[in-house]
């Protein structure tokens, strides 16, 4: 996960600092040097990881945080303020002309999944109700609009495109067809290269000029590390974009492209991909961001997430049915599904208070669900909806089906049970409560 060596980092210099009590000077300085190395070691350009510790010590050394009663607190919230400073401190949305359509030209180097993340924003752009176009203008790739086409069809967005035609042409084209056919947004996929050049930088000026983008976004790829900054600074020297989208952020254990492209680029990055399903596209949040990397969690894009990928009418339903203390296999089963819908059980964790930095330590495997889903498939319906009839005969039967053990079949028995008398003290039968969320999944590991 993005940060996660530097957030171990800062944990264990702020974990030296609360075994001082009162704090001096030195003790203040030697904290933000273990800093600084922290912000090196991940990837941090720098004079930005120089400038962002000075500014610490100096606002860490007043006399309001020396004689205060939690110095470290007052430290960590300083910390938290310029991390959210260092990254923009607000996060930045699109631009939206007044006049449709809103045009975004999305441009970057070969391999920074500059066609992926179009179909990205155009799924996303869908969900808030806009009706996107995608524009193939990468016309030298090979298959660069075969990709496209196939993305476009998947986010169920029309592409278009003209073959092998000047760019320039295809994008001013495309306008036309977009206001003849009522698409209120445009997503150029530009045509990349392997590094930066003049061919390249005098294409992309022409198409900028020819059809006056409303935003000019810069795909770069985070696992580059200061590569991705460098890049960012000689596109937004010739282009002037007007902000970044950061690629595989999920990917960079470092992440310190992300700490560092506002701070040397002044631009601002506007959406993070991270994962490789489509909907894998987050706005660009510098406080969550910021509380991500000290530990803190980011509970409030957790429940955005929940909200836009879980599905609300099976959520009610599952808390009917804790109300009435009802639970069986078949709604195990739905919020299994539920799970997977959220991605990786270690992104959702992550983003709970305090979980970040002990989840080294656990052994989170998402193939546990895949396990359990088995063992319910090889159910009869009447045994998904009565457990109690599942007889030793039977777990050897369902154990066979799934490839399983019958001490398999046993622990699951065991965590549906749990839950169900975890349920009964609640509160009164039949109150009202409103209990949305996924299951217990104590005993995961128990499935080898």
């Amino acid at each position: 996960m993005a940060f996660e060596g530097l957030s171990e980092k800062l944990s264990a210099a702020f974990k030296r600092l609360k075994a001082k009590g009162k704090l001096s000077k030195k003790d203040v300085q030697d904290a933000m040097r273990e800093v600084r190395l922290a912000l090196l070691a991940a990837d941090v350009n720098y004079k930005v990881a120089k400038d962002f510790t000075n500014k610490i010590v100096e606002r860490s050394i007043g006399k309001q945080v020396m004689e205060s009663l939690t110095p470290v607190q007052m430290v960590i919230k300083i910390v938290n303020e310029e991390l959210c400073d260092l990254m923009g401190k607000q996060q930045v949305r699109l631009e939206v002309s007044s006049k449709p359509p809103t045009i975004i030209m999305l441009c970057g180097l070969q391999g920074s999944g500059k066609t992926t993340h179009a179909a990205k924003l155009a799924l996303s752009q869908k969900k808030f109700g806009h009706r996107p176009l995608l524009v193939a203008c990468d016309v030298y790739r090979p298959a660069a609009i075969t990709q496209l086409q196939v993305l476009g069809s998947k986010v169920q967005v029309p592409v278009f495109e003209m073959s092998n035609e000047n760019p320039i042409k295809i994008a001013r084209n495309a306008v036309a067809y977009a206001k003849d056919h009522g698409n209120d947004i445009i997503i150029l996929d530009t045509a990349g290269r392997l590094h930066i050049d003049e061919k390249l930088m005098d294409e992309l000026n022409k198409i900028k000029f020819e059809i006056k983008p409303t935003e000019i976004l810069l795909v770069v790829d985070a696992m580059t590390g200061q590569d991705a900054v460098n890049v960012a600074k000689s596109f937004d020297d010739l282009l002037d974009i007007t902000g970044v989208i950061l690629t595989k952020l999920d990917g960079d254990t470092r992440g310190g492209s992300a700490l560092s492209i506002r701070a040397v680029v002044g631009k601002p990055i506007k959406f993070v991909g991270t994962g490789e399903k489509l909907e894998n596209l987050e706005l660009f949040h510098p406080n969550r961001m910021a509380s991500r990397i000290l530990g803190m969690g980011d509970v409030l894009t957790l429940i955005e997430e929940a909200e836009s990928k879980l599905d609300k009418k099976k959520a009610e339903q599952f808390a009917h049915k804790l109300v009435q203390n009802k639970l069986d296999f078949n709604d195990l089963l739905t919020q299994f599904n539920q799970i997977r819908k959220m991605g990786p059980l270690k992104s959702i964790l992550s983003k709970f208070p305090g979980v970040q930095n002990k989840l080294d330590n656990i052994n989170i495997d998402d193939r546990q669900i895949d396990k359990m889903c088995a063992i319910i498939f090889s159910m009869t319906p009447g045994e998904r909806e009565k457990p109690g009839i599942i007889d030793f005969s039977r777990k050897k039967r369902i154990a066979k089906g799934s490839s399983m053990k019958v001490e398999d079949v046993n622990h699951l028995l065991k965590m549906l049970e749990g839950m169900q008398k975890m349920i009964k003290q609640f509160g009164p039968k039949g109150k009202k409560r409103k209990m949305m969320g996924l299951p217990g999944l104590g005993g995961m590991n128990n499935f080898k």
